[in-house]
């Protein structure tokens, strides 16, 4: 996804509200992160504007509220920025990151099979 907007980590923080659950009023987004940031709600507003000026997120409009809802896969983004990781920090660094990861993490069953099929298809490619 090349044309993905670029997402700082505050406005990924607004993503991920409406990612778990929209469409959402503004006071919903503030009520939501006012329990998990310092942020004052007009930093909030400010976020959301810049997302939607970014074309990550767009709203309806009902009556005199808006309603966000994000207009980006979140699973799209997450590769788009892992994929921008690597080619800024070089392919060096996965074995080691994957591997902090998988010991640091607790994985489900599910989880854990997902990744051998990814690594035994990654395996055969070669």
């Amino acid at each position: 996804m090349e044309d993905r907007p670029k997402i700082s980590d505050a406005e990924w923080q607004v993503m991920r509200v409406l990612w778990r659950k929209s469409p959402l009023t503004v006071k919903e987004v503030i009520k939501i992160l006012s329990k998990k940031t310092a942020w004052k709600p007009e930093t909030i507003r400010t976020l959301i504007n810049r997302l939607t000026k970014k074309k990550a997120i767009g709203f309806e409009k009902k009556g005199r509220r808006h309603y966000f809802f994000p207009l980006l896969r979140e699973q799209e983004c997450i590769k788009a920025d892992a994929e921008s990781f690597v080619a800024r920090a070089g392919t060096a660094i996965l074995k080691p990151i994957l591997a902090a990861f998988i010991e640091k993490e607790q994985l489900s069953d599910e989880e854990i099979e997902e990744l051998q099929r990814i690594l035994d298809k990654k395996g055969g490619a070669e």
